[in-house]
């Protein structure tokens, strides 16, 4: 399974990665092309359509800017149907085996393109590559033939054998600004203002992540869940915050809540009580449509009581990711944020 499976137009859809984007169209303009590429990404970051769009442009007919997307060969590569560029696919989920590499790459790649100047294989996933994969892919990208690009797609570079790596041009898909995804989520997924703030918020960077939150009823659900209990959390007896504990190890292990997202929730919502307390500032709050709850909470927190808090959200995610009793964990961290 790869991660991005739509099809976008050209450059100027890759939000916040100019640099990047502007060496690439330079490299097909001036026909500067390297034989193996390592793009690095986060899942949903945009690998994917990365890859697509630079395929796209090696293989364009055109004179001028490419992709056109009007040619023979880009309206084959928008259909899916480009011969000359191969997905390299493989059947087990967690690994790309040797077979796969030496079946759909190295067997193929000594056949000259069929309607191309070039011959171009993505490997989406390429971390999953074991090590006997990677040493056959190597052997290609030692001498590969002059007409062939590999575009490898990896979340982790960590996994990919130094050699490897120093036979490709390493790209890193870097993380967007809040402002900026925001705004594409309002103007191209037709996002309101308060929604789109806190999904960009809540992405870590990632457009692909934030136009999945735009659209993922579970995290609508849990942010509802999540201030229901910021607003009543001082108020809540403690058998009440057992039952909420334990509510959420439930929604985690149907896996309809992610943890991480869940704390840094709760972490928001503090910061923006802070915020509130300290200047009275309601323009950088995330949480707008709050403001009323967000103002009592801060008239009930002192300085030091919310840092405590933030401080024990922090301790909680430490100690999740330690394996650490999630129920209790989780009941110690709602207990702090009851006594303020």
């Amino acid at each position: 399974m790869g991660e991005e499976s739509y099809m976008a137009d050209g450059w100027s859809d890759i939000l916040g990665q100019s640099q990047l984007t502007d060496n690439l169209k330079n490299a097909v303009r001036h026909n500067k092309i390297s034989h193996a590429y390592l793009v690095q990404g986060e899942k949903l970051s945009g690998k994917k359509m990365l890859a697509d769009i630079f395929a796209r442009a090696l293989q364009c007919e055109a004179d001028g800017d490419k992709p056109c997307n009007c040619c023979r060969t880009c309206r084959q590569s928008m259909n899916g149907n480009n011969p000359d560029i191969i997905y390299v696919g493989h059947d087990k989920p967690n690994v790309i085996s040797v077979d796969n590499v030496r079946q759909q790459i190295n067997g193929d790649i000594v056949i000259k393109p069929y309607s191309s100047s070039r011959k171009i294989y993505i490997v989406d996933e390429a971390e999953k590559m074991n090590v006997q994969a990677q040493n056959a892919l190597l052997k290609t990208l030692e001498e590969p033939p002059e007409y062939a690009v590999i575009l490898l797609l990896a979340t982790r570079v960590e996994a990919m054998l130094p050699t490897i790596l120093s036979r490709c041009v390493v790209l890193n898909i870097k993380p967007v600004s809040d402002e900026a995804i925001k705004n594409y989520l309002m103007a191209k997924a037709n996002i309101p203002d308060y929604r789109a703030g806190i999904c960009a918020s809540f992405a870590r960077g990632n457009v692909g992540r934030a136009v999945q939150l735009a659209s993922n009823e579970d995290f609508d659900n849990m942010k509802s869940e999540v201030l229901d209990t910021m607003k009543k959390i001082s108020s809540l007896e403690i058998n009440q915050i057992a039952e909420r504990v334990k509510h959420i190890a439930e929604e985690k292990k149907k896996e309809k809540l992610d943890i991480d997202d869940y704390l840094d929730l709760c972490f928001t919502w503090y910061r923006d009580v802070l915020l509130y307390k300290a200047c009275r500032d309601t323009r950088h709050i995330i949480f707008k449509d709050e403001q009323r709850e967000i103002s009592r909470a801060a008239a009930f927190y002192s300085y030091e009581g919310i840092e405590r808090i933030i401080r024990s959200i922090d301790r909680a995610r430490s100690r999740i990711a330690a394996n650490v009793s999630f129920d209790l964990t989780m009941e110690l961290m709602f207990m702090d944020m009851k006594a303020g």
